[in-house]
C-alpha cells in the first residue's frame, strides 16, 4: 500500500490542501465525518481565498478534487474559482469518524477516556470514540483514492482538498513511515503540502505544512 502504482506519463503531483478553519478548528475540537459537518468560518473563507491566490502563481493545476464534507467542499470551491476549474468529489478523502469523541477537545478526551485515547495513539487499528473509524481503515481508502487520482491524472498536478487525518495519512504513506508518524506532523488549517510520484511510482514529499500564504499580504 505504501508504494503508489507506476505513473507511465512521468511525474504526477498531488498538492494537498487542508480545509480552512471552522468554529471547531479554532477551539481545537475534534471534527470528523460523524459530527455536525460545520461550514467554514469567516477566517476559514479568508484562508481559502489566500490559498487560491497563491496557487494561481505556483504553476498550472489541472484538477481540483475534494472530500464531500462541507468545509472541504467550500475551500475547494473558492480555490477552484480562482483556478478556473470544477470541483470533483472523492468520498475516499472524507475525514475519519471519531465516534463519541466528535466535538470534544483532545484534553477532554484524555480526561474522560484516558485508556481509549492511549490505545488510539498507540495503534492504527484502535477504534476512536467506541464507534469511530480506525486509521488503518483511513489508510486503505486514502491509498485507493490516491491510486485513482494517479491513474486518472497521469503526468498532471492535482489539488486535493481534504482533512488533517487523511492528508497526514497520504504523507505518511509517501514517506513509507509507520502509523505513529501521524501524530508527529503538524498540518495547519489551509496549509499546503505536496507529493510527487515519479514514473516508476516512487513518492517524494516536496512541501509540508506551508502556511506562508496566510501571512503574506493579499
Amino acid at each position: 500500500m505504501n508504494r503508489a502504482p507506476a505513473a507511465r506519463g512521468g511525474s504526477t503531483t498531488l498538492v494537498l490542501l487542508r480545509h480552512g478553519e471552522t468554529a471547531l478548528t479554532s477551539e481545537k475540537r475534534i471534527s470528523g465525518s460523524g459530527g455536525s459537518d460545520p461550514a467554514l468560518s469567516e477566517t476559514g473563507l479568508r484562508q481559502a481565498e489566500a490559498a487560491g491566490r497563491v496557487l494561481v502563481t505556483r504553476g498550472p493545476v489541472q484538477a481540483v478534487v475534494s472530500s464531500p464534507l462541507r468545509r472541504a467542499r467550500q475551500t475547494a470551491e473558492v480555490v477552484a474559482r480562482r483556478l478556473g476549474l470544477e470541483v470533483h468529489i472523492d468520498g475516499g478523502l472524507t475525514e475519519a469518524d471519531f465516534g463519541a469523541w466528535e466535538g470534544l477537545t483532545f484534553a477532554e478526551v484524555r480526561e474522560r477516556h484516558p485508556v481509549e485515547m492511549a490505545a488510539w495513539l498507540a495503534s492504527a487499528k484502535a477504534v476512536p470514540g467506541r464507534t469511530g473509524e480506525t486509521f488503518a481503515s483511513v489508510a486503505r481508502r486514502a491509498a485507493l483514492s490516491r491510486d485513482r487520482l494517479l491513474a486518472r491524472y497521469e503526468g498532471e498536478t492535482v489539488l486535493v482538498v481534504s482533512h488533517v487525518g487523511v492528508l497526514r495519512t497520504l504523507l505518511r504513506l509517501a514517506l513509507g513511515a509507520p502509523p505513529a508518524t501521524l501524530f508527529r506532523m503538524e498540518l495547519s488549517a489551509a496549509s499546503l503540502s505536496a507529493v510527487s510520484y515519479s514514473g516508476d511510482g516512487a513518492a517524494s514529499v516536496r512541501l509540508l505544512n506551508d502556511t506562508s500564504h496566510l501571512t503574506d499580504p493579499p
